[in-house]
């Protein structure tokens, strides 16, 4: 098989949700745990952190292995979904899976005959724990895809669990009331591992600790001890005073990565009590240089000052989108332009009126089904005061707000992953 024919394998003959929506979503762990099984549980072979949440899961798992990485161990790093190759999704230290090693996994998987019908994530999940055992690592971070109880990655047993937040995402799969959805999320909690919980309510807060306590898994509230003491914006980076590490410079420059670096250093905390120990230089240089060590890419990030300053970011559900016009709104520009695609499945009844209603619109869409196309999502946003044109993609859509922006002007690009994956196939950074 080449490399192009191993993605129509993985992307065109296995139900993906990331592609198909609701019918390519597929819970529960038995498919899971014979591919565990077929490939010799690679997955014991090395420490685990397991990374769930509604926001801020892909965030803290990069500052996480970041850490990890400038301390002297190989890490693996397995996070969902991509924006341009789907090997972004498997690197160590930082580096991608080759084409080569993705070909031989799907070749092997294959050649073994297994009589089930693997999801995409069923199979990449697998080939991510195989990889790293291959590699050696000795740490890996693992981020959930939807969930937590029943997602595929949940077969794992490791030394520490994170969730990070709770928030209205998925619906129709994890329930229709936070405490619904932090059942789902609280089912990573294992038995007596300890587990971090970046940010909880008078809601989520009781469904986690009932299910630590059922468990015996000692439970820690980032919120409770915080790490973050004061933040402000310097130079486009946030600039962190931390409890234990002096001064933080993290090139993550969205407002709500401070709350992700609060539940990142509670997480170190945490393996420092397991005897993981990481020193206050190596903690700073990982914030400081994260884009460089682990890839990290589309969050509150500035992609072009000509003609003037254009940001993404991939906020893309209810509390994402709060947090970028929260800080769009401490922005300096005469006028913003707003390019924005969004899949059909979000709750843009409750989305939309969020948004500024004194911006100029680009309506576009991502080539998939699962995505509003961009005069239906242009209709639709009208009712909410919220006006401009349709375009068939986002480069169009990028091109016309460009050509209508002035240096003093601001435009956003965002409203969904797929849609910034499009813009960066596009774009040389």
């Amino acid at each position: 098989m080449t490399y192009q024919e191993t993605l129509d394998y993985l992307y065109n003959q296995r139900p993906a949700y990331e592609r198909q929506g609701a019918g390519g979503y597929k819970p529960g762990l038995q498919t899971s745990l014979d591919l565990d099984q077929l490939f010799g549980h690679p997955h014991r072979n090395y420490r685990i952190i397991h990374v769930a949440g509604t926001n801020g899961k892909g965030s803290v798992s990069h500052m996480l292995a970041a850490m990890l990485q400038l301390s002297g161990f190989r890490v693996g790093l397995f996070t969902s979904p991509h924006f341009v190759d789907f090997r972004e999704r498997i690197r160590v230290n930082g580096q991608m899976i080759s084409q080569d090693e993705v070909v031989q996994f799907v070749e092997t998987f294959l050649k073994m005959g297994y009589p089930g019908t693997p999801s995409f994530f069923e199979i990449t999940s697998t080939m991510a724990f195989s990889y790293f055992a291959d590699q050696h690592v000795d740490f890996a971070v693992i981020e959930t895809g939807l969930g937590g109880r029943l997602d595929s990655t949940n077969i794992v047993t490791p030394i520490l669990s994170v969730i990070t937040n709770v928030s209205f995402d998925h619906t129709e799969f994890l329930g229709n009331t936070l405490s619904e959805i932090a059942t789902e999320k609280a089912g990573i909690i294992k038995p007596g591992v300890p587990v971090v919980i970046g940010e909880a309510d008078q809601e989520t807060r009781p469904v986690f600790e009932e299910t630590a306590m059922h468990v015996g898994a000692p439970i820690i509230f980032a919120q409770d001890t915080p790490e973050v003491i004061e933040a402000h914006h310097e130079g486009g980076k946030i600039i962190v005073n931390s409890a234990r590490h002096g001064v933080i410079t993290c090139e993550l420059a969205g407002d709500y990565q401070c709350h992700n670096i609060n539940t990142a250093l509670a997480a170190e905390r945490a393996l420092e009590q397991l005897g993981v120990v990481m020193k206050s230089d190596v903690v700073n240089s990982s914030f400081h240089h994260i884009h460089s060590l682990t890839g990290l890419i589309g969050r509150w990030m500035t992609v072009s000052e000509e003609p003037c300053r254009t940001i993404c970011d991939s906020g893309h559900n209810i509390a994402g989108i709060t947090s970028v016009v929260d800080q769009l709104k401490n922005e300096s520009y005469d006028h913003l332009h707003m390019v924005m695609g969004f899949m059909r499945d979000k709750d843009l009844q409750h989305i939309l009126p969020l948004l500024p209603t004194d911006a100029t619109y680009y309506y576009t869409h991502a080539h998939t089904s699962r995505a509003m196309p961009g005069d239906e999502l242009r209709l639709l946003a009208a009712q909410f005061g919220l006006m401009g044109q349709s375009f068939p993609d986002v480069t169009a859509a990028l091109a016309a707000a460009r050509a209508a922006a002035t240096h003093r002007d601001l435009i956003y690009i965002g409203g969904s992953m797929y849609l910034l994956a499009e813009f960066f196939a596009h774009t040389n950074l």
